[in-house]
């Protein structure tokens, strides 16, 4: 075996420590036949001997010492620092000749003629663990070909060790910088003609019998970086037929081009509106899946490429957010969650508390001084609990103690948040590991090791509370989102018969701040503005958890800025604020305002775990408008994702008219704006009362908006939804609106009862 080389034949799932989670995993699944492009990896051990000949720890550690990483310009600047270090050190030559070695071996392979075309890709040793979120932090580097290219990348990789994201989270998860180290697998690179990313069960659902696809022309990255809305496919787990087959329209594919690079190519103009794969590839990746799963013992996360119409797995990972609650667990067939947990190991017992089951990444927490451990979805291990525990309770799916009777105050708490709870099992908190993947079973008083997966059906209750069945809310298809500004009313609104929130206004909270943006950043008061958004948007977020709360991004008009302390010397005199400076162009020419307010979505979705978190963009115009807004997003660590939503508003004509294209370039759901949107259309003012008695949200122009808009999304497969104040004063346009299949309508909040009612009369009518 080379010294800091090995290949992928040479390594299985227990190497972690050695090459990485990516690393080990490609290894494992060559060792059982799966169809995985071979290379080799350079360890976590030649990182560690790039540090100590370089004499690199130290000035690193110099730069990351008594950094704030709340500060995101001091974290920023660090992570400059350190990158620059180790890309500016040279590679050992012991090092060097072993990755060069290995490299050109590769030429011996009959798939190769000239210099290898490889994919550099980083594998931290403690990303694709349970207890972290470290997968795709770090460099990804395609098409790489020559010994010195090759070289360069496990450099870039290196570096990339010490992005400001993956300092952030290595210091949030109390992770030593210098212990977690980074090795380089080194894979032929498949040249997709399509490429995306599987699920072994429903990631919205958890439906353990649907295996869920999605896939784009090209390489997978325009699915990570939410450039391209991707093919949907589910398929049945047991029969492998194709229960679901959604097609999306594609322009443009990211490739490698005659000249070497990686750039983005327009799609053949035959292949535009094709499905990416065919019937035969779909299956065999589903039996791929499926066999993953077996293997893993657990659900799994799967990259897919096809070169030739060959199926290649490229990465697989655990899906470690498996979670069912108390609710869903009153809809599940028992007899299949006791099957399941036949198959698990019982790993301790005790007083069952609180009943229901769930699964999730434990956390071990000494005293209440701990709980910013915990994340949504977690397993909270305490000795025992007090009301200093009770904001982390809230935010996990279970709880374990040490000690306790069922009417202690873990008990308790557990079972009015409707969570599982184990108490009195005496040895929890030394018995359960840090990070470990387990299944508590509130009900029987055990906890197993390993995650289930419930697929939610009607019928068969588990758990009956004192066998009385409380009447059930009306509900419908189309959900009833509302309409919130003040963090104050969130609790109270979201113990409401709603779905989420489909408008979280921005203003209200910039308002309570009270300084211009710019002053704010003139002033260098950057950490306090975000920390005061942070505690807002967290608010909301936790208060609805987990349904989805959408934030709009300020759209204040140039007028209203000049109302906050210091807009005068900011702002425009404009004649028409409504048609000015407001919305996506701001963004644009103001990146370093954008960036405070997505700093702070950023931090409540990754520190505190609130995925439910997602954003809009308002008044867009035109779709490169919209491309560059992404573009600042990704740049800002918050790119579209399929677990992070980005809508935009549809209120200005363009938006309904380029619609498609709007689509293609990359979003997940539009909200009309109806009262912008009919002032546009009709070029009339509401508020000027010469011409206000033109203004007509159901002029025909405006209805043959909202129709054209509701029917695009649903035949693209895009979420369709409408925030505006006319569904609640027209019962008659709800009924079109359902009718055409729009996916939600968001209100006010004391508008939400009428509108289920209305929306129930209008499912019942199609």
């Amino acid at each position: 075996m080379a010294k800091f080389v090995v290949l992928f034949k040479d390594v299985g799932k227990q190497d972690v420590s050695l090459v990485g989670g990516k690393g080990a995993n490609l290894g494992e699944m060559l060792s059982f036949g799966t169809p995985v492009p071979d290379g080799f990896i350079v360890t976590a051990k030649a990182y560690f001997h790039f540090l100590e000949v370089n004499s690199l720890t130290k000035p690193i550690k110099d730069i990351l010492s008594g950094l704030n990483v709340e500060d995101p310009v001091a974290l920023q600047d660090a992570s400059v620092a350190a990158k620059k270090i180790i890309l500016r050190a040279p590679m050992p030559e012991d090092l060097s000749k072993d990755i060069i070695d290995h490299y050109f071996a590769l030429k011996k392979h009959k798939i190769f003629s000239r210099d290898p075309v490889v994919a550099v890709r980083s594998s931290a040793t403690a990303e694709d663990l349970p207890q972290a979120s470290f997968a795709g932090q770090q460099a990804t580097f395609l098409n790489v070909s020559g010994e010195a290219s090759v070289v360069d990348a496990v450099r870039g990789c290196y570096a990339s060790l010490f992005e400001a994201r993956a300092i952030f989270y290595r210091t949030e998860n109390k992770f030593d910088h210098f212990k977690v180290g980074i090795a380089v697998p080194v894979q032929k690179m498949v040249q997709s003609e399509a490429s995306g990313v599987m699920f072994t069960i429903d990631p919205v659902t958890n439906n353990s019998n649907r295996i869920v696809i999605e896939a784009v022309w090209g390489l997978g990255e325009t699915i990570v970086q939410g450039q391209a809305t991707p093919d949907h496919y589910e398929v049945d787990k047991e029969t492998f037929k194709i229960v679901d087959s959604r097609p999306a329209i594609q322009h443009k594919q990211l490739s490698r081009g005659s000249d070497g690079k990686t750039k983005i190519h327009p799609v053949e103009p035959a292949k535009v509106h094709k499905l990416k794969l065919n019937e035969s590839q779909i299956v065999k990746l589903a039996i791929l899946g499926k066999n993953l799963e077996k293997h893993y013992f657990h659900p799994q996360d799967i990259e897919f490429a096809v070169e030739k119409g060959e199926v290649y797995i490229v990465q697989t990972r655990p899906i470690t957010t498996v979670a069912v609650s108390a609710q869903q667990l009153a809809e599940v067939n028992q007899k299949e969650v006791q099957k399941q947990l036949e198959t698990k190991k019982v790993i301790l017992e005790g007083a069952p508390a609180s009943p229901g089951i769930a699964s999730g990444v434990v956390k071990v927490l000494k005293s209440a001084k701990e709980i910013k451990k915990v994340a949504s979805g977690d397993v909270l291990v305490a000795p025992q609990t007090n009301p200093d525990f009770v904001p982390a309770m809230k935010k996990a799916c279970a709880i374990v103690t040490d000690s306790g009777g069922r009417t202690s105050h873990a008990a308790i708490v557990s079972r009015e948040l409707g969570i599982p709870a184990v108490v009195g099992t005496g040895e929890a908190t030394k018995k359960l590991k840090q990070g470990t993947v387990i299944t508590v079973d509130g009900s029987e008083g055990k906890v197993y090791l390993g995650a289930t997966a419930i697929k939610p059906t009607k019928g068969n209750n588990i758990v009956e509370a004192n066998h009385v069945k409380p009447q059930e809310p009306i509900k419908t298809a189309t959900r009833v989102y509302v309409n919130l500004a003040e963090p104050e009313k969130a609790r109270g609104v979201a113990a409401m018969n709603v779905d989420g929130v489909g408008l979280l206004r921005a203003e209200f909270m910039l308002a309570q701040i009270g300084d211009h943006p710019k002053k704010v950043i003139e002033e260098k008061k950057q950490k306090i503005f975000i920390e005061k958004m942070v505690a807002d948007l967290k608010e909301f977020a936790q208060a609805f958890y987990p349904k989805p709360v959408i934030y709009r991004a300020t759209d204040f008009k140039t007028n209203e800025y000049r109302n906050l302390r210091g807009g005068d010397r900011y702002e425009p005199n404009e004649p028409n604020p409504m048609l000015g400076f407001r919305g996506a162009s701001r963004y644009v020419l103001q990146p370093d305002v954008f960036k405070m307010e997505m700093e702070a979505v950023k931090i409540v979705r990754n520190k505190y775990g609130l995925k439910n978190l997602h954003v809009m963009i308002p008044f867009v115009r035109t779709v490169k408008e919209l491309i560059e807004v992404k573009s600042l997003m990704h740049t800002f660590g918050l790119p579209r994702s399929s677990n992070f939503k980005l809508w935009i508003m549809v209120e200005v004509p363009s938006t309904v008219i380029l619609l498609e294209q709007f689509i293609e370039a990359g979003i997940d759901g539009v909200s009309i704006g109806n009262n912008d949107l009919t002032m546009m259309i009709l070029g009339t003012d509401r508020d000027n009362d010469t011409v206000a008695t033109t203004y007509d949200e159901l002029n025909p122009a405006v209805m043959w908006a909202y129709e054209h808009v509701i029917k695009t999304c649903r035949r693209h497969g895009v979420t369709a939804s409408m925030c505006g104040q006319a569904p609640s004063t027209y019962p008659d346009l709800v009924t079109k609106l359902v009718e055409w299949g729009i996916t939600s309508i968001s209100v006010s909040p004391d508008a939400v009862s009428r509108m289920r009612q209305i929306i129930y009369e209008a499912e019942r009518k199609r």
